[in-house]
């Protein structure tokens, strides 16, 4: 069992993962950016640490200013509770080097899962069926929007790297597809710092 976990997180999930530490009497380490300085997640925690401006690109997605802030505070573990680093690769294995565990699953799992295109490319390959879409490497806003056409709509925009309902848009025709792809991409660089999106048939 940990003495002491760092939460690479805010809001709710920040506040269960705290309340369940201190049920096992581990204690916690809040991170906080300049918005969330009196949050309810910085009060639940034993420590809290600033790292970075409001927007989560310039602090809860800062992963080295989160690994230097547990070694700071002697924090053993990191728990990233979910969005923001918690399907990260380099910050799972970036932990481990700095002698920290992540809390969560190996990189190697999260490198074959973590990203829906890189998953549903696994699946494909198994021969599971998919909805039909577009996964590809190629992020060319024309390729995506003919791509969206040959599937035919309602289709759904999604961030590769997204999780917890982030980063999706439902297009219900294609004159609004390119604004919809617009927003998705801007959504998903400032929740999850990648932008690459895929297309499924909305069903």
């Amino acid at each position: 069992m940990f003495k002491k976990i760092l939460i690479a997180n805010r809001g709710e999930i920040a506040c269960r993962v705290a309340a369940t530490a201190r049920r096992l009497g581990v204690k916690t380490v809040a991170v906080y950016s300049d918005a969330d300085a009196h949050a309810k997640h910085v009060m639940a925690c034993d420590e809290a640490v600033h790292v970075g401006a409001s927007a989560p690109k310039e602090s809860y997605l800062q992963w080295q200013r989160i690994i230097d802030a547990a070694r700071a505070t002697g924090a053993e573990a990191i728990h990233p509770g979910y969005g923001f680093l918690s399907e990260n690769e380099d910050f799972a294995k970036a932990c481990a080097e700095a002698g920290l565990v992540f809390i969560g699953p190996p990189a190697s799992a999260i490198q074959a899962m973590g990203l829906k295109a890189e998953s549903k490319r696994l699946m494909e390959a198994a021969k599971v069926p998919l909805v039909p879409g577009y996964h590809g490497a190629d992020q060319n806003p024309e390729l995506l929007q003919r791509e969206a056409d040959r599937i035919g709509y309602p289709v759904l925009i999604k961030a590769s790297a997204g999780g917890g309902g982030k980063g999706m848009r439902l297009v219900e025709k294609s004159e609004d597809f390119a604004a919809a792809l617009q927003s998705c991409k801007r959504e998903a660089i400032n929740s999850f710092g990648n932008d690459a999106v895929l297309v499924e048939k909305y069903v």
